[in-house]
Protein backbone atom coordinates (compact mmCIF):
# COMPACT_ATOMS: atom_id res chain seq x y z
CA UNK A 1 0.00 0.00 0.00
CA UNK A 2 1.16 3.30 -0.88
CA UNK A 3 0.59 6.16 1.77
CA UNK A 4 2.48 9.47 0.93
CA UNK A 5 4.65 8.26 -1.26
CA UNK A 6 6.31 5.28 1.07
CA UNK A 7 5.26 1.72 0.67
CA UNK A 8 3.72 0.21 3.99
CA UNK A 9 3.03 -3.87 3.96
CA UNK A 10 -0.74 -3.99 5.38
CA UNK A 11 -0.38 -7.29 6.97
CA UNK A 12 3.50 -8.79 6.93
CA UNK A 13 3.14 -11.23 9.04
CA UNK A 14 0.66 -14.13 10.72
CA UNK A 15 1.28 -15.99 13.83
CA UNK A 16 -1.47 -18.36 14.68
CA UNK A 17 -3.21 -21.76 14.44
CA UNK A 18 -3.50 -23.67 11.59
CA UNK A 19 -6.90 -24.77 10.84
CA UNK A 20 -7.02 -25.94 7.56
CA UNK A 21 -4.41 -27.51 5.01
CA UNK A 22 -4.51 -28.02 1.39
CA UNK A 23 -1.92 -28.83 -1.27
CA UNK A 24 -1.95 -24.95 -2.48
CA UNK A 25 -3.31 -22.71 0.55
CA UNK A 26 -3.78 -23.04 4.01
CA UNK A 27 -5.96 -21.26 7.22
CA UNK A 28 -3.92 -19.48 9.95
CA UNK A 29 -6.47 -18.40 12.79
CA UNK A 30 -5.37 -15.42 14.51
CA UNK A 31 -7.28 -14.20 17.34
CA UNK A 32 -10.44 -15.49 16.23
CA UNK A 33 -10.34 -14.63 12.49
CA UNK A 34 -9.70 -16.98 9.87
CA UNK A 35 -6.90 -15.88 7.44
CA UNK A 36 -6.60 -17.87 3.79
CA UNK A 37 -3.14 -18.03 2.42
CA UNK A 38 -1.50 -19.15 -0.29
CA UNK A 39 1.52 -20.54 -0.75
CA UNK A 40 3.96 -22.88 -2.02
CA UNK A 41 4.68 -26.25 -1.10
CA UNK A 42 7.25 -26.06 0.65
CA UNK A 43 6.02 -23.54 2.90
CA UNK A 44 2.90 -25.15 3.34
CA UNK A 45 5.18 -28.69 3.65
CA UNK A 46 6.36 -27.32 7.15
CA UNK A 47 2.46 -26.43 8.22
CA UNK A 48 0.50 -28.67 10.55
CA UNK A 49 -3.21 -28.45 11.16
CA UNK A 50 -3.96 -27.92 14.86
CA UNK A 51 -0.29 -26.26 15.63
CA UNK A 52 0.78 -22.96 16.30
CA UNK A 53 3.07 -20.98 13.09
CA UNK A 54 4.25 -17.94 11.61
CA UNK A 55 4.31 -17.11 8.00
CA UNK A 56 5.98 -13.72 6.39
CA UNK A 57 2.60 -12.30 4.33
CA UNK A 58 2.18 -10.20 1.41
CA UNK A 59 -1.11 -8.84 0.83
CA UNK A 60 -2.04 -8.39 -3.03
CA UNK A 61 -4.81 -6.18 -3.38
CA UNK A 62 -6.70 -5.88 -7.36
CA UNK A 63 -10.05 -4.05 -8.15
CA UNK A 64 -11.94 -7.47 -7.43
CA UNK A 65 -9.85 -9.04 -4.99
CA UNK A 66 -7.47 -9.18 -1.72
CA UNK A 67 -5.26 -12.24 -1.86
CA UNK A 68 -2.80 -12.85 1.20
CA UNK A 69 0.51 -14.83 -0.07
CA UNK A 70 2.38 -16.86 2.85
CA UNK A 71 5.84 -17.83 3.14
CA UNK A 72 8.24 -19.59 5.56
CA UNK A 73 10.45 -16.44 6.06
CA UNK A 74 11.00 -12.88 5.19
CA UNK A 75 13.64 -13.68 2.34
CA UNK A 76 10.96 -15.66 0.80
CA UNK A 77 8.94 -12.66 0.91
CA UNK A 78 11.51 -10.16 -0.40
CA UNK A 79 12.18 -12.16 -3.36
CA UNK A 80 8.45 -12.80 -4.20
CA UNK A 81 7.74 -9.02 -4.05
CA UNK A 82 11.01 -8.06 -5.92
CA UNK A 83 10.58 -10.52 -8.74
CA UNK A 84 7.29 -8.94 -9.40
CA UNK A 85 8.70 -5.35 -10.07
CA UNK A 86 9.35 -7.02 -13.40
CA UNK A 87 7.15 -6.23 -16.28
CA UNK A 88 4.64 -9.20 -16.82
CA UNK A 89 5.21 -11.13 -13.44
CA UNK A 90 2.38 -10.87 -11.22
CA UNK A 91 1.73 -12.79 -7.79
CA UNK A 92 0.77 -16.21 -9.84
CA UNK A 93 4.06 -16.12 -11.70
CA UNK A 94 5.99 -15.31 -8.71
CA UNK A 95 4.52 -18.04 -6.43
CA UNK A 96 5.52 -20.42 -9.34
CA UNK A 97 8.93 -19.29 -9.62
CA UNK A 98 9.29 -20.01 -5.57
CA UNK A 99 7.74 -23.34 -6.18
CA UNK A 100 10.11 -24.24 -8.28
CA UNK A 101 13.32 -22.87 -7.46
CA UNK A 102 14.39 -21.31 -3.36
CA UNK A 103 14.59 -17.81 -3.13
CA UNK A 104 18.41 -18.44 -3.95
CA UNK A 105 17.77 -20.54 -6.78
CA UNK A 106 16.16 -17.57 -8.11
CA UNK A 107 18.95 -15.49 -7.60
CA UNK A 108 21.33 -17.88 -9.25
CA UNK A 109 19.66 -17.96 -12.35
CA UNK A 110 19.44 -14.46 -12.47
CA UNK A 111 22.98 -13.58 -11.54
CA UNK A 112 24.41 -16.34 -13.82
CA UNK A 113 21.75 -15.27 -16.55
CA UNK A 114 20.17 -19.13 -16.47
CA UNK A 115 17.71 -18.60 -18.84
CA UNK A 116 16.88 -22.53 -18.96
CA UNK A 117 16.23 -22.17 -15.15
CA UNK A 118 13.99 -19.44 -15.32
CA UNK A 119 12.35 -21.27 -18.34
CA UNK A 120 11.66 -24.15 -16.19
CA UNK A 121 8.81 -22.54 -14.26
CA UNK A 122 5.45 -22.86 -15.97
CA UNK A 123 4.24 -19.64 -17.91
CA UNK A 124 7.88 -18.36 -18.43
CA UNK A 125 9.09 -18.59 -22.09
CA UNK A 126 12.48 -17.42 -23.40
CA UNK A 127 11.61 -13.63 -24.03
CA UNK A 128 10.29 -13.59 -20.32
CA UNK A 129 13.29 -15.09 -19.15
CA UNK A 130 15.40 -12.46 -20.70
CA UNK A 131 13.33 -9.54 -19.47
CA UNK A 132 13.61 -11.23 -15.32
CA UNK A 133 17.41 -11.38 -16.07
CA UNK A 134 17.68 -8.02 -17.25
CA UNK A 135 15.12 -6.14 -15.05
CA UNK A 136 16.20 -8.14 -11.53
CA UNK A 137 20.01 -7.30 -12.50
CA UNK A 138 21.65 -5.52 -8.81
CA UNK A 139 17.90 -5.80 -7.48
CA UNK A 140 18.81 -9.42 -5.37
CA UNK A 141 21.05 -10.27 -3.05
CA UNK A 142 23.94 -12.43 -3.82
CA UNK A 143 22.98 -16.52 -3.37
CA UNK A 144 24.43 -18.24 -0.68
CA UNK A 145 25.47 -22.20 -1.56
CA UNK A 146 23.66 -24.52 -2.94
CA UNK A 147 22.49 -27.58 -0.11
CA UNK A 148 22.52 -31.13 -1.06
CA UNK A 149 18.98 -32.36 -3.06
CA UNK A 150 17.34 -34.82 -0.67
CA UNK A 151 15.93 -37.74 -1.81
CA UNK A 152 11.95 -39.17 -2.15
CA UNK A 153 10.80 -42.00 -1.16
CA UNK A 154 8.23 -44.53 -2.91
CA UNK A 155 4.78 -42.73 -2.68
CA UNK A 156 1.34 -44.68 -2.29
CA UNK A 157 -1.05 -43.68 -5.40
CA UNK A 158 -3.11 -41.54 -3.77
CA UNK A 159 -0.26 -39.84 -2.62
CA UNK A 160 1.10 -39.77 -6.51
CA UNK A 161 -2.15 -38.63 -7.72
CA UNK A 162 -2.50 -35.83 -5.31
CA UNK A 163 1.02 -34.45 -6.22
CA UNK A 164 -0.03 -34.64 -9.97
CA UNK A 165 -2.73 -32.56 -9.40
CA UNK A 166 -0.98 -30.17 -7.72
CA UNK A 167 1.74 -30.07 -10.88
CA UNK A 168 -1.01 -29.38 -12.77
CA UNK A 169 -2.11 -26.61 -11.21
CA UNK A 170 0.85 -24.96 -10.70
CA UNK A 171 0.90 -25.41 -14.74
CA UNK A 172 2.35 -28.38 -16.17
CA UNK A 173 0.28 -31.00 -18.06
CA UNK A 174 -0.35 -34.55 -16.30
CA UNK A 175 1.93 -36.08 -18.84
CA UNK A 176 5.03 -33.86 -17.93
CA UNK A 177 4.24 -34.22 -14.11
CA UNK A 178 3.64 -38.01 -13.47
CA UNK A 179 6.78 -38.66 -15.43
CA UNK A 180 8.64 -35.97 -13.44
CA UNK A 181 7.23 -37.58 -9.90
CA UNK A 182 7.95 -40.98 -11.67
CA UNK A 183 11.53 -40.09 -12.31
CA UNK A 184 12.24 -38.90 -8.51
CA UNK A 185 10.77 -41.94 -7.48
CA UNK A 186 12.92 -44.06 -9.58
CA UNK A 187 15.83 -42.22 -8.81
CA UNK A 188 15.18 -42.89 -5.03
CA UNK A 189 14.33 -46.42 -5.72
CA UNK A 190 18.16 -46.47 -7.49
CA UNK A 191 20.15 -44.54 -4.81
CA UNK A 192 21.39 -46.21 -1.85
CA UNK A 193 22.89 -42.36 -0.40
CA UNK A 194 21.57 -39.38 -0.19
CA UNK A 195 19.55 -37.80 2.74
CA UNK A 196 15.71 -39.73 2.98
CA UNK A 197 12.90 -37.31 3.31
CA UNK A 198 9.03 -38.59 4.51
CA UNK A 199 6.55 -39.60 1.77
CA UNK A 200 4.07 -37.87 2.66
CA UNK A 201 2.65 -34.95 -0.13
CA UNK A 202 3.98 -31.83 0.47
CA UNK A 203 7.69 -33.96 0.61
CA UNK A 204 6.86 -35.13 -2.54
CA UNK A 205 5.78 -32.49 -4.15
CA UNK A 206 8.67 -30.30 -2.93
CA UNK A 207 11.01 -32.88 -4.60
CA UNK A 208 9.24 -33.23 -7.95
CA UNK A 209 9.44 -29.38 -7.81
CA UNK A 210 12.93 -29.70 -7.71
CA UNK A 211 13.49 -32.44 -10.39
CA UNK A 212 11.52 -30.01 -12.79
CA UNK A 213 13.45 -27.05 -11.74
CA UNK A 214 16.61 -29.19 -12.68
CA UNK A 215 17.92 -29.68 -9.13
CA UNK A 216 19.72 -26.43 -9.34
CA UNK A 217 18.20 -25.19 -5.77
Amino acid sequence: MDIGGREFRVIASLRGVVTALLLDRAVLEVGGVGYLILATPATLGGLRVGAEARVATSLVVREDSMTLYAFADDDAREVFETVQTVSGVGPRLALAMLAVHTPDGVRRAVSSEDLAALKRVPGIGHKGAQRIVLELQGKLTAPAESPGQPVQQPAAAADHEAVVEALVGLGWSAPVAGKALDAVLDTSDGDSGGTTIGHDVPALLRATLQYLGGRHD
